[in-house]
């Protein structure tokens, strides 16, 4: 073969041929001697590291390479492998292979980029670490975090690693931040884990089994849980972190990182739009379109609240109540009984106007910890505000299913949960009054509500029971084979709302899939609708 015409797969593919019962002999170098200087000049690694990446290259097939698998290949034992261990400890180091020592056993893979570069015949050259955002920061630290979970790097190699990524990034307050306490590096890299646990798994909750995987030392591993579990590690007396509560008491086996850790090393993360990537942001392009039908009254109230988010309608609106000097937000309430289409309106609203949706998990609100719910309300209406600055069209604030924090406030309350409840409602109250945006809030039981909260909604929709009409309506649209009259029967049988009658829908068309078309479908949707309403009573045709 011409050296000018070789490339890096073919000069690998002559390497292993000639490698083949070899035993990595002196003879095997002089026959292969011009394809491995070739290989070794364009990825500038040695003769035997060349020979090595040839092999690794050759099982790349195989996720768990070991080097008895070489030793069976070339002809000889093992030991004239472990020679070379040295020339494999570097290609590890420049990234050409990954090394997992899992439970006492070694064994390698090639990664899938270094791949790639081969078969376009180019040199591969490991990622460029310089210059990153604080997000992309915590990206490679994931990354190194789940190698080292993996067992495909040594605590050694992670801390070399990661101190070169951060040597490459010293702009960063994060990176700053951390050198500045001048921990040693057991703890410098815990707390790097830590701090990632809570940026890319949102993890406030963190205990000792997502932890204990970093050091390689057993030993050190239980000095540092016993100062933690003793209340004495410098991250407790430093205010970097703090346990978590269970039932009033203090849980020595979980940790979260502290308020003031946060402020201190994560200030650079824009954490808003890191929740917006977990799903707590509906964005508006993303919403299904739904036909939704409703009574005169309803339909006329939805039209003018959509004509009224329509953006140019609405700055408008917004800037003349500001010039009248009245409260420029608009708070609505959606209210009624289960299945009458109240999430769902709120989800075509902001489809129709371009609007993305903040959703409320009121459950994470509540947090076990008395003052932990107040913050949480705050905060929750900061990241709202952060959200509307930095979107060009405002969200819409949904609190769906809100019951549980629109009730009535406790009189001379004293359980610290019915304080903690009217201390969260007197929050969101006084949020009310100087929003600046959309909210809307959805209940099932507007007759529970305090009457401080309905005088803050500007408007109030209550959605009933859809009217024969629209149920015959939703009928069709759901099962457009359904005849007219038919249609008209199911829905003058049946009061049923349209979250019912979709379930109904539902259970038809996976019938329909499993055994094909019924012979007699309106008796089969009858039977639906019968168990829909978890009845007992003897099952009645319609008249047919």
């Amino acid at each position: 073969m011409a050296t000018k015409k070789m490339d890096l797969l073919s000069a690998i593919e002559q390497i292993v041929e000639k490698a083949k019962d070899s035993g990595l002999s002196a003879e095997f170098y002089r026959k292969a001697d011009k394809y491995i200087k070739y290989v070794s000049e364009r990825l500038e690694l040695t003769k035997e590291q060349s020979v090595m990446m040839a092999l690794f290259i050759d099982n790349s097939d195989d996720d768990n390479i070991s080097i008895s698998q070489f030793g069976k290949f070339l002809g000889c034992r093992t030991t004239r492998i472990i020679r070379y261990m040295s020339d494999i400890d570097v290609l590890e180091r420049r990234e050409f292979v990954r090394c997992s020592r899992y439970d006492h056993r070694i064994s390698y893979r090639v990664p899938s980029e270094v791949l790639e570069a081969f078969k376009k015949n180019e040199k591969f050259v490991p990622k460029d670490y310089s210059g990153l955002s604080c997000s992309e920061l915590f990206v490679e630290i994931e990354t190194l975090f789940e190698l080292r979970n993996n067992k495909e790097l040594t605590f050694d190699a992670l801390v070399e690693k990661m101190h070169y990524l951060f040597d490459c990034n010293k702009q960063l307050l994060f990176v700053q931040k951390v050198k500045s306490y001048d921990f040693d590096t057991d703890d410098e890299m815990m707390l790097i884990l830590l701090s990632h646990l809570f940026v890319n798994n949102n993890d406030d909750n963190i205990g000792f089994h997502d932890i204990d995987f970093l050091y390689d030392s057993k030993h050190i591993w239980r000095i540092f849980k016993g100062l933690l579990e003793e209340g004495e590690h410098i991250f407790l007396t430093e205010g970097l972190i703090e346990n978590n509560n269970s039932d009033g008491f203090v849980d020595r086996e979980s940790f979260r990182i502290t308020d003031k850790a946060k402020r201190e090393f994560l200030s650079e993360l824009n954490l808003v739009a890191k929740k917006a990537k977990r799903g707590d942001v509906v964005r508006s392009e993303d919403i299904a379109t739904k036909k939704l039908f409703y009574g005169e009254k309803i339909s006329a109230q939805i039209a003018e609240l959509g004509k009224l988010l329509e953006e140019e309608q609405y700055n408008q609106i917004r800037a003349r109540m500001k010039e009248a000097g009245f409260r420029c937000g608009f708070a609505c309430l959606f209210y009624g009984e289960p299945g009458t289409g109240k999430t769902e309106t709120v989800l075509q609203l902001a489809r129709q106007t371009g609007r993305d949706i903040l959703q409320v998990n009121v459950s994470q609100i509540k947090s076990m910890w008395v003052g932990e719910s107040e913050k949480n309300i705050k905060q929750l209406f900061d990241t709202y505000r952060a959200k509307v600055k930095e979107s060009a069209i405002a969200p819409i604030l949904l609190f769906n299913e809100a019951d549980a924090i629109i009730n009535k406030r406790q009189e001379g309350a004293e359980r610290a949960v019915d304080k903690m409840e009217n201390s969260i409602q007197n929050i969101i109250l006084q949020e009310m009054e100087t929003l600046d945006g959309i909210l809307i809030a959805t209940t099932n039981l507007a007759q529970n509500m305090d009457k401080a909260f309905e005088r803050r909604f500007l408007y109030k929709i209550k959605f009933e029971k859809p009217t024969v009409e629209a149920r015959m309506n939703m009928w069709h649209e759901m099962i457009p084979s359904l005849k007219d009259e038919d249609s008209r029967a199911l829905a003058s049988k049946y009061d049923f709302s349209g979250g019912q009658i979709e379930n109904i829908a539902r259970h038809y068309t996976i019938g329909k899939i499993l055994h094909g078309e019924s012979a007699n479908v309106v008796e089969e949707l009858s039977e639906y609708c019968d168990n829909e309403r978890l009845e007992t009573k003897e099952k009645r045709r319609i008249g047919f």
